[in-house]
């Protein structure tokens, strides 16, 4: 009988102890804190360049969608982040207001399956990353560089080059009815190739 219960009690220290440890293994994990990005807080910007003088003409997007999954640290939650950009959402601050449908016009529909821009980041190091980026039809790799500032902005930069997205005809298009506007002191209309891209999103820690 000593003996039975001696065994009893063992199986209830064990029980004991396991519920015990069970119970602080998920406190520990409802405690891990999870990176999310801040709604709203998406700031695309673009570079592009005009005339033999290359000079710049900004503008951003306006509507960016993005899914992505929460990580435990700010690269965790960026690595795998998908965005989608609708190209109508495109604005230059153009005060003549005609700038910008030029763009769409001769530019964007001029491609193929180009309504909206997409992409997929994925992280390499602890400076740069690469976005798989579509359009035109094409999709290629698009290598940024990346920090993370002390308030949780990641800011992201990078060059983009037109002819890795075929889209060279649709350039030649945009400066044909940009001719006049696109040509410096020389007499050449030109309308450069390569595009800086600029971005940035502000992560929250819950």
């Amino acid at each position: 009988m000593k003996k039975i219960q001696i065994a009893a009690l063992g199986l209830l220290l064990v029980a004991a102890f396991s519920c015990k440890q069970t119970k602080k293994e998920e406190k520990t994990e409802e405690a891990v804190a999870t990176y999310s990005i801040v709604e709203d807080s998406t700031d695309v910007r673009f570079t592009a360049y005009k005339t033999t003088d290359k000079v710049p003409v900004g503008g951003t997007f306006q509507e960016v969608e993005l899914t992505y999954n929460a990580g435990e640290t700010p690269v965790e939650t960026l690595n795998g982040l998908e965005f989608t950009i609708p190209v109508s959402s495109l604005f230059t601050n153009d005060p003549t207001k005609t700038r910008d449908p030029k763009i769409i016009e001769f530019f964007f529909e001029k491609m193929a399956e180009t309504q909206s821009i997409t992409g997929r980041f994925a992280f390499k190091d602890d400076k740069s990353c690469t976005v798989k980026l579509s359009m035109n039809g094409v999709s290629a790799e698009l290598p940024m560089e990346y920090e993370i500032t002390d308030d949780n902005h990641v800011n992201f930069s990078g060059v983009m080059d037109l002819k890795q997205w075929n889209a060279l005809d649709a350039l030649a298009s945009l400066n044909e009815a940009c001719k006049i506007l696109h040509t410096g002191s020389d007499g050449v209309s030109k309308t450069w190739e390569d595009v800086a891209i600029e971005g940035s999103v502000l992560l929250e820690q819950k």
